[in-house]
């Protein structure tokens, strides 16, 4: 059974890559860990008072974060007290395995570790935790595939079904033009207005920038629409600072929690001061490259279909995914613009993996047709 499992999990977009725990960095503790049945025990005995519950998604137990909004209580000169004893979902940090019509893993990219090119094979790291992990992974491949079934069978009473294969495809042959705004512009206009769209078909025409530039400011302001610092984006910058964004009406704050979970004002913003800024040019490969790992992640594909489910499967499958990965991209871009606006981080190859790093993290938590495990 274990060897069968291994088999079948698709490791493809770890190929390559190291991964490494920074030290000071801690991103990672900002992220409340669920606690298993099977490791609950412990903290029950030892430290009641750092187990909270909470509701959502599902019910389940959590370790409590400081002052409910910093780090995770256990966490002291950015270092685990409890390392040994942590639990599963702080152990299988940056991997995410998520289960679908099959089990992919997915490694944040918003760890800096996944960065650097240094530390241990990503492949050889995460298979003892696929092990580990073997009893929930296929209870929920079992439990996804019939959702999987249901929604094939939806997609295809309401005429809307597609080829996943060929959709991401066309999209490979493309991922160049899909860091160019004109182009995003003409594919977002394209799955609004065609019954079935095709990127052959797109015909590249002027657009309305400003139109564009809203719909940037509104894909990336809508994760930052809280006033719960728990809920709003991090980004754990090249200092180890831990940066949090918060909109209001036509204000953007910009605050750093602090490692007794403290915040601290640093900035503000009206968001229509911030403008839209197209990559440079080194930028736009290291924008590619990032597009080309979103085309392969099943959680992207699985985020189009729930979105296909939401809006009632009144969308072709086609053009509902090519909207997600215009407005995907967007949404980065938007957010390399605020960096830079914030911290000058700039639109260049730096400033791009600096907003991805920002970035991927709320691209993972999106809802999803399948789950996380």
């Amino acid at each position: 059974m274990e060897r069968m499992l291994l088999a079948e999990i698709d490791y493809s977009e770890l190929l390559g890559k190291k991964v490494e725990c920074i030290p000071g960095c801690g991103l990672c503790c900002l992220c409340q860990p669920e606690v298993l049945s099977d490791e609950s025990a412990f903290f029950k005995k030892n430290h009641p008072t750092a187990l909270v519950r909470n509701k959502y998604p599902e019910d389940h137990l959590a370790l409590a974060l400081k002052k409910g909004r910093g780090s995770c209580v256990f966490l002291n000169d950015r270092k685990c007290s409890v390392y040994s004893k942590r639990p599963t979902y702080c152990r299988q940090f940056p991997y995410h395995f998520h289960v679908g019509e099959r089990i992919k893993v997915e490694l944040d990219l918003s760890c800096r570790g996944a960065w650097t090119g240094n530390g241990v094979s990503a492949v050889d790291d995460v298979k003892p935790m696929v092990v580990a992990a073997e009893r929930r992974l296929m209870d929920a491949l079992g439990e996804a595939s019939s959702v999987y079934r249901e929604f094939y069978a939806n997609c295809k009473e309401a005429g809307v079904i597609g080829n996943p294969k060929e959709i991401r495809a066309s999209v490979t042959g493309r991922i160049t033009e899909f860091t160019d705004l004109k182009f995003i512009g003409n594919v977002m206009e394209a799955s609004f207005e065609e019954p079935v769209m095709s990127l052959d078909s797109v015909i590249i025409k002027e657009i309305d920038m400003d139109e564009l530039e809203d719909a940037a400011r509104d894909a990336a302001l809508g994760s930052m629409m809280s006033a719960d610092p728990v809920s709003v984006p991090v980004y754990c910058d090249d200092g180890w600072n831990w940066n949090i964004f918060m909109a209001s009406g036509n204000r953007i704050e910009w605050k750093i929690i602090d490692d007794d979970g403290d915040i601290h004002d640093k900035g503000r913003a009206d968001p229509s001061d911030i403008p839209l800024m197209a990559p440079e040019p080194s930028g736009r490969g290291v924008l590619e490259d990032y597009i080309r790992i979103l085309n392969q992640r099943d959680s992207m594909l699985g985020n189009t279909f729930y979105m296909m489910d939401e809006w009632g499967y009144e969308d072709d499958m086609a053009n509902t995914y090519y909207g997600a990965i215009s407005v995907t991209v967007l949404d980065l871009m938007w957010r390399a613009s605020m960096l830079t606006h914030f911290v000058g981080t700039g639109t260049g190859a730096q400033g791009m993996r600096e907003a991805i790093i920002f970035y991927d993290m709320d691209r993972l938590d999106a809802p999803t047709i399948g789950a996380f495990v």
